[in-house]
Parts: structure tokens; sequence; C-alpha cells
């Protein structure tokens, strides 16, 4: 009797809920794990030459390696921006559990695909045929399940698996078979996973199928359908859906957008996700490998290695900011902060790098070791990421989310997830080629952009933490300060005269008895 209460009241009450969360989460991962890895696969030595981006003696001819590179990585972030706008009208016509069990499968295709592929003529095209398909699969999952660390943690894989196949599998079609295959694992706990649970009571109930809504909470809840804690929060689920339904009647993308102080925030949602693409991360997340190379970790094995480091304190980063600091220092101090040592980090690196640049290879004969003043750059690479973590990363996301009401969050979140997979698509296409001719300049260049653009911004934009919904209308013009306080006023005499009216009544009821 005690375990079932234990179950039923205690520690295993939503332990439902926690298995629902555990199996949506991998397809976060997933994603984390599918940007990561394609950087380390380009890189591998045998990849190249399977392709026919090696000349006989070794020697890579860097134009073809850098159009390969640039498409295997960048026709995923390509599939999932078509993926993130598809999800949207399917979830609300099929549900939450629906939509990510077809778009995991579709994800699923995409993999297989990816995985299969040998050497020319076809191999090329089943790997970008493949990363697409699962771009689109996991474009989908993001915008359905959005998370940020668990991001960080399939990349994190990802650097650790290359770096396993770096060491271990140095050739044969593994090199790209093996990493590529993996992502079936995460793929197949979400099909499976997904079988197990049930429909969102919240998106049940926003369709009208209130008592399907009411047992699958309880379900859930691990309780009766009678249960009064289930009553009481199916109640408040069916009142935010009212209110979110009472305050977008009517609403239409010319109000969206143009509507009185409306504007601004659009342009914002937009921008802010053009310098967050810009900031350097992506191109270090995405080419990781290629980005330590360039700074003198020119053996494969040591490259991949510190790409790993590298994930490792991204993880690290982002989950004691997320848990412990968001709410901190506030939206502005925190993006200033974060923008300021990114770019300042940014332009030592590239001076020692200008000054001290790596050795050049032969093909047929051992790398050297890392240079001290590779290591230097390299440590600076694992604080400037931490200092991405603790602003650029994760705060563009929720600054969004503040400054949006409820009538236009959904035209602003939208805005932000296009521009921030259009701009995702471009630097993963760039960054190859970019780290090819601008070679040291690349960090001058990320630098600039750091300090220059985004500290500037983060400067101009207003704080929002702490501000509720009403004074941010105030903020961007929506209406005046007078207009709003008059309006206090006016709503403030009316309950006074409401109350008034009420106990008068009640006293003339009391003198007719």
């Amino acid at each position: 009797m005690a375990l079932g209460n234990i179950s039923k009241d205690g520690r295993f009450r939503n332990i439902r809920v926690y298995w629902l969360a555990f199996v949506v989460y991998w397809g976060i991962v997933l994603f984390g794990y599918d940007t990561g890895v394609g950087g380390g696969v380009v890189s591998a030595n045998y990849f190249l030459q399977s392709f026919g981006l090696v000349d006989e003696n070794g020697a890579k001819d860097q134009k073809k390696v850098d159009n390969v590179s640039s498409n295997v990585v960048a026709v995923l972030q390509a599939g999932a921006f078509f993926g993130a706008l598809s999800s949207a009208p399917c979830s609300s016509r099929i549900g939450r559990k629906y939509t990510l069990f077809a778009f995991t499968v579709i994800f699923s295709v995409g993999a297989i695909l990816t995985t299969v592929a040998n050497g020319p003529p076809h191999g090329l095209p089943l790997i970008y045929a493949g990363r697409v398909l699962a771009g689109y699969g996991i474009g989908a999952i993001s915008a359905v399940a959005p998370a940020l660390w668990q991001v960080a943690i399939g990349v994190m894989i990802s650097y650790f698996v290359n770096y396993a196949i770096g060491v271990h599998v140095p050739t044969g079609v593994n090199v790209w078979r093996i990493p590529f295959g993996l992502q079936l694992v995460p793929a197949g706990i979400m099909v499976f996973g997904l079988l197990t649970v049930r429909e969102s009571p919240r998106w049940l109930a926003s369709v009208g199928r209130q008592e399907e809504a009411l047992n699958n909470l309880a379900y859930l809840r691990r309780t009766t359908t009678s249960d009064s804690g289930v009553l009481a929060e199916m109640a408040e689920i069916q009142a935010a859906i009212e209110e979110e339904n009472a305050a977008r009647a009517g609403v239409n993308w010319k109000e969206a957008f143009f509507g009185k102080g409306n504007f601004v925030r659009f342009f914002i949602a937009f921008f802010i996700f053009v310098l967050q693409q810009w900031a350097g991360q992506n191109s270090v997340n995405y080419y990781a490998p290629q980005i330590f190379a360039s700074i003198g970790y020119v053996s494969r094995k040591n490259s991949l290695l510190a790409s790993g480091v590298y994930g490792i304190i991204k993880v690290v980063a982002t989950a004691i900011f997320i848990f412990f600091g968001v709410e901190t220092l506030g939206r502005k101090l925190s993006l200033f902060i974060s923008a300021i040592g990114m770019g300042s980090l940014f332009f030592v690196i590239g001076a020692i790098l200008k000054t001290h640049p790596p050795p050049s290879t032969n093909p047929n004969v051992a790398p050297p070791s890392p240079s001290p003043a590779a290591q230097a750059m390299a440590g600076m690479l694992y604080i400037y990421v931490c200092f991405y973590s603790m602003g650029w990363g994760p705060l563009p996301w929720v600054y969004v989310s503040d400054i949006f009401p409820t009538r236009t969050r959904h035209y602003g979140l939208a805005t932000a997830s296009a521009s921030q997979w259009l701009w995702n698509f471009v630097v993963s296409k760039v960054t190859p080629s970019m780290l090819t001719t601008l070679r040291y300049k690349i960090f001058f260049m990320f630098g600039a952009v750091n300090i220059g653009a985004m500290g500037v911004f983060s400067l101009l934009i207003p704080e929002t933490k702490g501000r509720s919904l009403e004074e941010m209308d105030v903020i961007f013009g929506s209406i005046t300060a007078e207009e709003r306080n008059a309006n206090i006023e006016r709503q403030k005499a009316l309950d006074h005269h409401d109350v008034h009216s009420v106990k008068t009544d009640s006293v003339d009821r009391k003198e007719e008895a």
C-alpha cells in the first residue's frame, strides 16, 4: 500500500510526464548531433579521397573541398528551414504526437540514405538527398519541441563520435556510415517511444476534444478524471486557450506587422538572429575540426579532440547559464558582455594567428603537435564559447518571447525562426570558402561583428527583464504612457462604481425586506 501511495501521490505521480519529456527531447539531441556531425565527416581524409577531392599525391583541391563540405553541411540547414515552416500547420491539424512521429520517420529516411551511401558516382547525391530530408525532419521537430541545452549535448556527442572514428576507423566507408548511421539510435528511441505516449491534452482541448483531453491529462498524472487537481488543471488549460483565442481573434498579417508599435518588434526579431548567426559560433560549431586545424591543430586526431573539448565546455557553460544566470544580469547587460567578450577574443585569436601561422604540412609526413600559440588560441575559443553561452546563444529566443504580446506572438516567433534558419544556411554555406580565403582575417571579421554590431545592438534595445507585456506596449509605442495611465484610472473608476453599485443594491434589498 505504501508503494501504491508513492506511485500515485508521491515521486512517481508524474513519471509518465517525465517519460514523455525523455522521448521528445531525444529529437533535440538528434538535431544537435546532426548539425555537428557533418563537419567531422567531410574533414576525414578517406572521405576526401573517395570523392576525388585530393590528387594522387594527397594534395587537396581546396576549392572542391570547400564546395563539397559546405554542401554537406548547408543542405541540412536548408531542409530544416522548410521543415520548421511546415511544422506549425501540421501540428495544429494532426496534433503534436503524430507531427513528431511523421517528421521523425522522414528524418530516419534521410539518415538511412546518408548511411547507405557508397563512393562515386552516386555517393554524394545520396548524402545530399539524405541530409536535406534529415534537415526537413529535425527542423520540424525542433519547432514542435524546442530546447537549447539538448542541442549542445547532441553537438558534443557528434564531436566525440567523429573523434572515435578518426582514431579507430581511419579508412573505409564506415568513416561516414557509422557517424551518419548512429543518428538512427535517437531517431529509433523517438519513433518507438512516441508509440507509447498519448496526445497533448492542451492540443486536444484547443480543437474541442475536451473529454479526450481530460482523459489524457488524468493518464499523465496517474489519477482519475474526477481528481480535483486534474479538474483544476484542465480548467486552467481551457481558460488559457480561451484567452489566447480572444486575444488573437481577427488578427491578420497586416495588423501584426504594421500595427502601431509592432514593426520595430518584428525588426528586432529578424535582426537579432541575423547577428546571432554571424557571431561566429555556428562557423565553429559546424566546422570545428577545420577551425581548430586552421589555428594549428593540423593533425586530424588533435583537431577532433580539441573539438570534443569545445563541445563539453559549451554544454557545461550553457547549463550553468540556463539554470543559474538567465535572470541575474538582465537581457541587455548579458547580451552586451557576451558580445564584447566574444569580439575581444576573436581579435586576439586573429592577431596571434597572423603572427604565428600554423606550419605547412606534407601529406606524406606526420603532422606536428600543436604549438604553444595554437594551444593559446584553442584556450581562447573555449573561453569564447562561455561568453556565447551566457548571452547570444540562449537569450535571443528569450528576448523575442518577451517583446511580443499574445495577439501577435505566433507571428513574431515565426519571423524569428525563419530568420534563424535562413542565416544559419547562409553562414554554413560560406564558412569553408571564407576560412580558405580570409584565413586569420575571418577572426577579425567576427570580432568586428561582435563588438561593432552586436555590442551596439545590445545597448540600443530596451531591457525586458521584469517588464510586463503591458509595459512592452508602452516601450514600443503601441500606446503612450499617458494613455495607459488614463486607461488605468478609468478602469479604477469603473471598478469603484461597480463596487458602489453592488453595495447600494444590497442596502436597497435589505430595506425592502
